[in-house]
């Protein structure tokens, strides 16, 4: 039997739990399959993304193992960017 979705005649808001997970590579030129709601950090590391707004990179330093990055991007940098195991959030 499928699962319920209780909320899946609401409007999805970007501030919503993620309704879509996805491994991201990082990658200087192509963009993400999806705009993040934000970013899970499975390794520790530096991670460069692109602002959705301005367009310009953006450097989080030092960013721990097991963090959500509150963020929306549609691309990370593999330049300079040293953390892992990254999980993209939509």
């Amino acid at each position: 039997m499928p699962a319920i979705d209780r909320f899946a005649s609401a409007a999805v808001k970007e501030f919503a739990p993620a309704t879509a997970v996805f491994a991201v590579t990082p990658h200087d030129v192509n963009e993400l399959a999806y705009v993040t709601n934000g970013i899970y950090v499975g390794g520790a590391g530096d991670i460069v993304l692109v602002d959705k707004t301005s367009g310009t990179a953006v450097t989080f330093k030092a960013v721990p193992a097991g963090s959500i990055l509150p963020v929306r991007t549609a691309k990370i940098n593999a330049t300079s960017t040293t953390a892992t195991h990254i999980v993209g959030l939509a």
